[in-house]
């Protein structure tokens, strides 16, 4: 009962292990932008939320406010990528973190 493997159907569903070449094209052009970038607008938008809240304007403070966490979650996913690179089968190095 330990053992569940081909329980469901006999094969084991294993992820795709590659991008589409929109998922290519994407991260060829914003592994370009430094990380950095994606922090600044983030503090920016803080900045401005702020300055909205402060002038009057508290439904556009918290709209801007609202990209915050966006820009902070875009700027990570451009920092993976950098850090990850590709899929294995555009490195052509064979390495696999998912390999027994």
């Amino acid at each position: 009962m330990d053992n569940y493997e081909g329980a469901f159907g006999g094969q084991s569903q294993q992820p795709s292990r590659t991008e589409d070449q929109f998922t290519k094209s994407v991260e060829k052009y914003t592994a370009a932008i430094p990380s950095s970038a994606f922090l600044g607008v983030a503090v920016g938008a803080m900045a401005l939320s702020l300055a909205m809240q402060i002038g009057g304007q508290g439904k556009w403070g918290n709209f801007i406010g609202q990209w915050v966490p966006t820009w902070l979650i875009i700027g990570l996913y451009n920092k993976l990528v950098k850090l990850e690179g590709h899929d294995q089968s555009d490195r052509g190095d064979g390495y696999s973190r998912y390999s027994s």
